[in-house]
């Protein structure tokens, strides 16, 4: 699904246990692993297009950043985003390279069928630009959220009224936090 995509990308920057920022795009063989990872079909994994989707994920974080106000952004994003115009036009540059086509997909058990835009394997950045395009102007857009757990940098999409974390060791560390918070305060 696109929307997973789109999420798995922006949150390949992630909280690396020790109370930093990992970056899963550092090197080639991470992006190796994490584009082998999405199933999608790519032959040549070099730096050029390490490169090129790093910066396209710097610009959809900042859009991300922006669907998420007023609430509070990534703090792997905050102090160091991407100008939103600046953003919008790499992501629509990116978008733009893709000589792609769309594909039907309707299998035996759905009711209804699908279009899958389908890239060539040098259009991987286009294919992921098209992919945060529809997601950041489609209905789960609302959801958006940036996880407000110490330490986490992710984004999610929220799937009830009370939900705050990403998941649910999140949510563990922020109500630790809050209970070590209140003890020491009045202790």
């Amino acid at each position: 699904m696109e929307r997973d995509l789109v999420l798995g990308f922006v949150n390949t920057v992630r909280h690396d246990g020790h109370g930093g920022v990992a970056d899963d795009l550092a090197d080639v063989g991470g992006f190796a692993d994490w584009v082998a990872g999405c199933g999608v079909g790519v032959a040549v994994v070099d730096e050029r297009l390490r490169g090129e989707v790093v910066a396209l994920r710097r610009a959809v974080r900042a859009l991300f950043a922006r669907a998420v106000r007023p609430g509070p952004v990534s703090r792997a994003d905050a102090g160091r985003l991407m100008p939103e115009a600046e953003a919008v036009a790499l992501l629509n540059e990116r978008a733009a390279r893709a000589p792609g086509v769309p594909r039907l997909e309707w299998p035996a058990e759905a009711d209804a069928p699908r279009a899958r835009f389908v890239a060539g394997e040098p259009e991987f950045g286009a294919a992921l630009a098209r992919a945060a395009i529809d997601f950041l102007a489609g209905p789960d857009r609302v959801r958006l959220r940036a996880c407000t757990a110490p330490r986490c940098v992710r984004y999610f999409l929220k799937g009830h009224g009370r939900q705050e974390w990403c998941k649910p060791s999140c949510g563990n560390r922020a109500r630790a936090a809050r209970h070590y918070r209140r003890h020491r305060v009045s202790g």
